[in-house]
């Protein structure tokens, strides 16, 4: 057990979080850092000089990647031992996902396959169909793939029209409809697909790919990740075994969901792999590259490029192993009987659903920012497909549409808060309630910050927190039952609460590093949380200011402006040395710094 507080989720906007209570890269143990090194070797010494091929759909070489990751413990850390697995913490699994992330559409194969094509089974399967199927998936004899998607039904997944009908002699479900967009579907032995019992029953199944009935289509063509295989999986009276049932008839949404919620953590760690790989093969071009006499990488403006697409992969780095840290907690607070039970599974999985949307959507937008400069920085060069900035800007694509929109995932966000504080979870509406008669005593010129050097940062962080309770509870009050239907709205606190979560992560892993490593150890890092501060308070206050000003008007406008500026009051740093000294960094190592 962990000597880390353990937090609720979406409670990180209610109390300040020590650096102590947080994990971060700097407390790998010895294990982790083995874990890191496979991880590493595997991808650029099997992966990467063979992503042509991958990307020309050579299915026999994906599946011997397969076996070859899961000869070495790459697709089992989710697994339990007794099943062939690894059965490792959060961390290591964020580690192998971080580091397949750089293989291109390999990341796409092995994230579906150790996610959303495993983990449902892991930890909604019962004691015989892990025995059966479990130590396959691990060992990468079998590839697996997860059905959920229909042509009506994306983000609406309840809406799906698949059915299933108990058969006469009660031994078989019959299976009838069409999945859409089934990653790995040409050469998976597995489907987790969903359908709906009697019509309203939406449940989870184990389907092999011998299931009579099932069929897989033809291959689409897509923009990005073009090694990965995406089929329709087409369901003609298909006939599965009722032991085939994944949990409990009617209860597909509790495995689903939860799954989705692993799918898009994961996803945010492989952002996290990917943005380091271009980092690196970024800079080594700046470097290579001269124009007026002197290397590219010397030019201001490149510097700039360089420092922001370094600053931003921190900050996703900091928040996804925090995230890891925080799912090892509370999974550790399982004793043997529930960590087989998946009703408390889903429970403990659901629990940090709001931060998981968050590595999602942040991850995503912040590998196709990293990979858009990246083809800047290359020029021309960027453009063309023998160099693969151009492959990076087409692959990272597709990341903010799965595992959910990232507009579903912003509804999801502050939709899932407000649930909370309205079943008593959190107390949300307190803490805002509350904001307004602190502000009439609050005056940002009596603050006293201790000389230290991240004290403003952590001081606009709690003042973000407060900007953004404040502000949630204005539209609460504005629109009450109607506010589900606001969706600019929602997407703005949406956007404030992923800079608050985004920004303290940063915060708290340089804090941790420079009270553990001293301030030289920590200097860049202190510099890049400096960098990103100073990019997100601005965000949060014009966020804030739109949405008052569609809530209110008159008078009590005026109020809640003149509140606003008083808790977003920031005074702007030199962030041009500070970008200058990241940028420098990477430049001189050529590779991600941290």
């Amino acid at each position: 057990m962990t000597d880390r507080k353990i937090f609720s989720g979406g409670e990180f906007l209610l109390t300040e979080v020590e650096p102590k209570d947080v994990f971060t890269p700097e407390d790998f143990t010895e294990e982790h850092r083995m874990i890191r090194d496979t991880s590493r070797d595997f991808t650029k010494n099997d992966v990467e000089p063979r992503i042509e091929e991958i990307d020309q759909k050579n299915y026999d070489l994906n599946r011997e990647l397969l076996a070859q990751a899961g000869e070495l413990g790459l697709l089992g850390t989710d697994v339990p031992e007794a099943y062939g697995g690894l059965e490792l913490d959060k961390v290591s699994t964020t580690i192998v996902t971080e580091y397949m992330g750089t293989g291109g559409s390999w990341s796409g194969i092995h994230g579906a396959h150790t996610g959303i094509g495993t983990l449902p089974i892991v930890y909604f399967g019962n004691e015989e169909q892990k025995k059966k199927y479990l130590p396959k998936l691990a060992s990468g004899e079998w590839c697996a793939a997860y059905c959920l998607t229909e042509a009506g039904s994306g983000s609406d997944a309840l809406a799906a029209k698949c059915k299933a009908v108990l058969s006469d002699d009660k031994k078989h479900y019959i299976l009838n409809g069409e999945k859409v967009f089934i990653t790995n579907a040409a050469h998976a032995n597995s489907f987790i697909v969903y359908a709906k019992v009697d019509g309203d029953k939406f449940t989870g199944f184990i389907l092999e790919r011998d299931t009579p009935g099932l069929s897989v289509g033809k291959e689409e063509h897509k923009l990005g990740m073009t090694g990965t295989s995406t089929c329709p999986v087409i369901l003609e009276d298909a006939k599965v075994p009722v032991e085939n049932v994944l949990f409990e008839v009617g209860k597909g949404h509790k495995i689903a969901f939860n799954a989705l919620n692993f799918g898009r953590w994961k996803l945010g760690a492989g952002a996290v792999g990917g943005a380091k790989g271009c980092v690196a093969e970024t800079v080594e071009y700046a470097n290579q590259r001269s124009q007026f006499g002197q290397p590219i990488a010397q030019f201001g403006m490149i510097k700039e490029k360089i420092a922001n697409m370094t600053v931003e992969t921190y900050i996703a780095e900091s928040l996804v192993y925090r995230l890891a840290g925080m799912f090892d907690d509370k999974l550790a607070t399982l004793d043997d009987a529930a960590k087989k039970d998946g009703e408390q599974n889903a429970k403990a999985i659901e629990e940090y659903a709001i931060e998981c949307s968050i590595a999602k959507v942040y991850g995503s937008e912040m590998l196709d920012r990293v990979v858009d400069e990246a083809v800047q920085i290359h020029g021309g060069y960027g453009y063309i497909s023998e160099y693969p900035a151009e492959r990076h800007y087409r692959d990272s694509r597709i990341n903010r549409i799965w595992e959910g929109t990232n507009e579903i995932n912003r509804i999801l966000i502050p939709g899932t808060l407000i649930k909370r504080a309205m079943q008593g979870r959190l107390k949300l509406m307190e803490a805002a309630q509350a904001i307004p008669k602190e502000l009439m005593t609050y005056s940002p010129l009596s603050v006293k910050l201790p000389d230290t050097p991240l004290a403003v940062q952590a001081h606009m962080v709690k003042m973000s927190k407060k900007l953004a309770l404040m502000v949630a509870g204005v539209a609460a009050q504005k629109f009450q039952m109607g506010l589900d239907k606001e969706q600019e709205v929602l997407g703005q606190i949406a956007d404030m609460i992923m800079d608050i979560f985004s920004m303290e992560s940063g915060l708290l892993r340089a804090q941790k590093v420079l009270e553990t490593q001293g301030e030289k150890k920590a200097s860049a890092q202190i510099a890049a949380v400096k960098v990103f501060v100073d990019e997100a308070v601005p965000r949060i206050e014009n966020a804030a200011k739109r949405i008052v000003a569609y809530a209110e008007e008159g008078d009590m406008l005026r109020t809640q402006l003149a509140g606003i500026k008083k808790l977003a009051r920031y005074q702007v740093i030199n962030t041009v040395e500070l970008r200058r000294q990241i940028a420098d960094l990477v430049i001189e190592r050529e590779a991600y710094p941290f």
